[in-house]
C-alpha cells in the first residue's frame, strides 16, 4: 500500500513546477508538500487547497536561508523529508559568450546551479534518513548548444553532473536528472517574444514552429513524471538523465 511522502518542490509557483505541486495534492494518499518560489500569492493558491497538508516558503531560492527554511518547515511540520523536487531555474542572459560580463555568469550560475547544489546538500541529512529522491529539472541544452545560450546550456550540464556525483556519493538517495522538452511555459514565450535577435534563425524558427504546430509539452505531462519520481524512482535510475517520455519511465507518465 502506498504511504505520504513529504516533498520540497523549488520554483512552485506556475509552469513545470504548479504542474507538480498539483498533481502531488490531488494525487493518495495525501502527500504533503512544502513549496518555495519568488512570489508568494500563487503559493498561497496551491496552499488553499490542502492547508493541513501544503505549507511555503516565499524567497529568493539563491538566498541560502530560504532553502534551509524550506527543509526545516518539512521537518518541523511535516516530521522529515522523502523528496527533493529541484524545479527552480532562469534562462538568463542570452548573450554570445563575447558579450557575457562575469556577472552574468555568476548571477545565472546561482540561481540554477549553486542553488540547486547547496538545496541538495542542507536536505541530505534528511533524505539519508527516508532513502529518499532527488528530481532535477534539467534540459536539452546541457547536451546540444544553441547560440547565446552559453551560461543556461552550461548550468545545466552541471545540473546534470551534481546527479552523476550524488549517485557516487550518496548510494541510499535515488537522484534523476529529467529533460522536460519545449514545454507550454512563460520561458518558451519569453523565447519567441524576446530574444529573436540574440539566437539563431533556424533555432528561432524550430522553437516558433513547435509553437505554432502546437507541439509543445504540456506542463502536465512531464510534471507528471517529475512528481511520481519524487515519490516513487526505483533505485536503478540514479545517477540518469532521461527525457520525460523515455519508455524507461513509461510506468511514471500519464496516462492517456
Amino acid at each position: 500500500m502506498a504511504t505520504s511522502k513529504v516533498v520540497l518542490v523549488t520554483g512552485a509557483s506556475r509552469g513545470i513546477g504548479q504542474a507538480i505541486a498539483r498533481f502531488l495534492i490531488e494525487a493518495p494518499p495525501q502527500h504533503k508538500l512544502v513549496l518555495t518560489a519568488r512570489t508568494s500569492q500563487p503559493l498561497e493558491e496551491l496552499k488553499s487547497l490542502a492547508p493541513d497538508r501544503v505549507d511555503y516558503v516565499a524567497g529568493d531560492i539563491s538566498d541560502t536561508a530560504v532553502i534551509e527554511k524550506a527543509v526545516n518547515t518539512a521537518v518541523e511540520r511535516f516530521g522529515g523529508l522523502d523528496g527533493l523536487i529541484l524545479n527552480h531555474g532562469t534562462l538568463g542572459h542570452v548573450k554570445s559568450i563575447s558579450e557575457l560580463s562575469m556577472t552574468d555568469w555568476q548571477e545565472d550560475f546561482t540561481t540554477n546551479f549553486f542553488s540547486a547544489a547547496y538545496a541538495a546538500k542542507v536536505a541530505i541529512p534528511e533524505l539519508r534518513k527516508t532513502k529518499g529522491r532527488i528530481v532535477i529539472t534539467s534540459s536539452g541544452a546541457a547536451q546540444g548548444a544553441y547560440r547565446g545560450w552559453a551560461v543556461y546550456g552550461a548550468s545545466k550540464a552541471a545540473q546534470n553532473h551534481l546527479c552523476l556525483s550524488l549517485r557516487a556519493e550518496e548510494a541510499d538517495i535515488t537522484t534523476i536528472a529529467i529533460r522536460p522538452g519545449m514545454v507550454d511555459t512563460d520561458m518558451q514565450r519569453t523565447i519567441r517574444e524576446q530574444h529573436v535577435e540574440n539566437m539563431d534563425a533556424e533555432d528561432m524558427k524550430k522553437f516558433q514552429g513547435a509553437f505554432d504546430e502546437g507541439k509543445l509539452v504540456k506542463p502536465e505531462q512531464c510534471g507528471h513524471v517529475i512528481a511520481k519520481l519524487a515519490i516513487a524512482a526505483t533505485p536503478d535510475l540514479s545517477g540518469m538523465f532521461l527525457s520525460w517520455n523515455d519508455e524507461r519511465l513509461t510506468d511514471y507518465q500519464l496516462r492517456k
